[in-house]
């Protein structure tokens, strides 16, 4: 109920709220005790928003009812679930302004946009072509979940804080970071491989990734080229209400991958499986405008300008791209 009460409040009141003695709540975006019980130690989820999304998750695809994450769940899952506390895909529900985690339907994809079908939800509206759209924030875990290294039974931490050694104590290494720049403790434990071949897996697989994301995005820059057409040459909403919903599934796709932190690799098939139904809908949306206005011709459209985007001045460099790679559509 707190936590209700605190997602309603708006941001400036929420991120400056003060217990009763006037000390600010708020001081770190996260800290030990987010993922460690302060008397023990062991590991605990603290998000409310992930205890219920699991415990939804649990009972509509497990038939678990009544589960409780910091009861129930093994030592070795609580090390993903300390994690996937915030690196998931999440929505404000409206009434109340709570944080919550679509996960009800499952967690590929396109059962979360089947959630939010169900409920009628949608983030934003596209200023060109008036479909309403869905955006994805980072769903590290519900990918992961569809992956070899999940169904193996690994946790996030197990490659992102590998086991180290101090003194005479093995620990869990705090810096959190990616493995591939500590490849001998976080993958060779595992692949009895040399570490320049298991970089190259790695980026043969996001290198893959990105092609996939670039043609998808492509194709959804087709369709909505052909949708401003349609509707340039008379077409009504209602008349493109078929490429609109293509549109939808499309986006939501390519975002869905591109907002998740692995590029592809926490599990290659599902990313590649994902953004083949990308390129499908936004293919078979463009089919759709075009029947609707079979005469209309389609040009580049300028994207329109948005206030709250940060200018390309001022924005930070772009991600590390290996130097060996650059992607070939040959």
């Amino acid at each position: 109920e707190g936590f209700r009460k605190l997602s309603a409040m708006p941001w400036d009141e929420a991120r400056n709220i003060t217990d009763d003695h006037g000390e600010m709540l708020i001081n770190h975006p996260a800290s030990c005790v987010d993922c460690h019980s302060p008397e023990t130690m062991e590991l605990r989820v603290t998000r409310p928003a992930f205890k219920v999304g699991i415990a939804e998750y649990m009972e509509h695809q497990h038939g678990i009812e009544d589960y409780d994450v910091n009861r129930d769940a093994t030592r070795q899952q609580m090390r993903t679930f300390s994690c996937a506390q915030c690196h998931v895909e999440y929505y404000f529900e409206p009434e109340h302004n709570m944080v919550t985690y679509p996960w009800a339907e499952g967690l590929r994809a396109d059962q979360q946009e089947a959630y939010y079908d169900q409920i009628g939800f949608s983030d934003w509206t596209h200023a060109l072509t008036g479909a309403e759209l869905l955006k994805a924030q980072h769903p590290e875990f519900e990918l992961f979940s569809q992956g070899s290294h999940a169904r193996a039974g690994v946790s996030c931490a197990d490659c992102h804080m590998p086991y180290e050694r101090q003194g005479a104590m093995k620990i869990s290494e705090h810096h959190v970071r990616s493995p591939l720049l500590n490849v001998a403790r976080s993958c060779q434990t595992c692949h009895n491989v040399p570490e320049d071949e298991l970089i190259d897996r790695v980026h043969t697989i996001q290198d893959r990734t990105r092609d996939l994301l670039d043609r998808s995005s492509e194709a959804l820059v087709a369709l909505i080229e052909t949708i401003v057409a349609a509707q340039e040459a008379g077409a009504s909403q209602d008349d493109l209400a078929e490429a609109l919903e293509m549109q939808r599934r499309a986006s939501w796709r390519i975002d869905w991958v591109y907002s998740e932190n692995s590029m592809g690799f926490h599990a290659p098939q599902e990313s590649a499986r994902v953004l083949a139904e990308a390129m499908d809908y936004a293919r078979q949306g463009q089919v759709l405008a075009q029947q609707v206005a079979p005469d209309l011709e389609r040009r580049p459209v300028d994207p329109p300008e948005i206030e709250t985007a940060t200018p390309t001045e001022q924005a930070p460099p772009g991600p590390y791209r290996h130097p060996r790679e650059s992607s070939s559509r040959n």
